[in-house]
């Protein structure tokens, strides 16, 4: 997928989960946190990144640069999403159903925090396997990557939409 300049965009911004790390050394604890955080416009695009500093809203901040450098463009279509996938990372497996309207986003923290970025409201998932939110977030951005729509399947196949769709 080709990345999009989030310069000129409107984005909201969504912690997902912070996390501290301690270090010890001869004087004591250092404690360090990392911050995974989530980016988008709520009309398809959307992104992620982590962050990591010793304090928390320096995480955040560099989490949420690290978001508007790796920002997609998925396919919807209405309030859902196209067509069924499983998004792989790792150990991290979600499945992604689409829902009819008014269903409402049923989906766990992290999947949730993500889907409700993207502007997805009608949906249903699973996490299967892996529930560390850093491996369940790749895993989904990875499965709302590979969705294509009706008119790029046409257009791969060199066929009309109607054709496709019998």
């Amino acid at each position: 997928m080709a990345k999009i300049d989030a310069s000129a965009l409107e984005l909201k911004e969504r912690v997902v989960a912070i996390n501290r790390v301690s270090k010890t050394v001869k004087g004591g604890r250092i404690f360090k946190f990392a911050a995974l955080v989530v980016v988008g416009d709520g009309n398809g695009i959307i992104g992620f990144g982590l962050g990591k500093a010793s304090e928390v809203p320096d995480a955040i901040r560099k989490g949420i640069e690290d978001a508007k450098k790796h920002v997609i463009k998925i396919a919807l279509k209405g309030t859902s999403i196209p067509h069924e996938v499983i998004g792989v990372y790792g150990a991290g497996r979600v499945l992604m159903k689409p829902a009819p309207q008014g269903t409402g986003v049923i989906a766990g923290g992290p999947v949730r925090a993500v889907l409700e970025t993207a502007g997805i409201r009608d949906i249903r998932t699973k996490c299967l396997r892996s529930n560390n939110p850093c491996n369940v977030v790749n895993a989904t951005i990875a499965g709302l990557a590979s969705l294509r729509n009706v008119e790029e399947v046409a257009a791969i196949r060199g066929k009309t939409v109607e054709e496709i769709l019998g």
